[in-house]
């Protein structure tokens, strides 16, 4: 059997109260997210529940296409968004198994693929 658990953040971003300081939905700490490496973000908001779990080759550019891409599925849940985690995994595999494993045990509220549990 394999054991899986939630990896602990290497990085935490908070949302900043004054968002005119930032181009970002309040967000100013994007430049200490590594350009380099691979890993999964995870979204939270103000209550702390799990918006959205995302994986990625190069983990700030994935991040921030989901405030400037009008095609993510979080284009229209932007401003809820108040925390983001990031954990740097470079291996491919284990990026796709802790995604799906995140998803499923915390149940992100607008992950729509890898989903093996229902909605309330």
């Amino acid at each position: 059997m394999i054991k899986v658990t939630i990896p602990k953040p290497d990085l935490t971003i908070i949302k900043k109260d004054s968002p005119e300081e930032s181009n970002t939905y309040g967000f100013t700490d994007f430049h200490q997210i590594t350009r380099e490496k691979g890993g999964i973000f995870m979204f939270y908001n103000a209550d702390n529940e799990l918006l959205f779990v995302g994986k990625a080759r190069k983990i700030r550019q994935r991040i921030k296409k989901h405030f400037e891409d009008s095609v993510s599925v979080m284009k229209n849940h932007r401003n809820e968004i108040t925390k983001i985690d990031v954990c740097i995994v470079d291996d491919p595999m284990e990026r796709e198994i802790y995604e799906t494993y995140i998803v499923n045990t915390l149940q992100a509220k607008y992950n729509v693929d890898k989903v093996f549990y229902k909605q309330k």
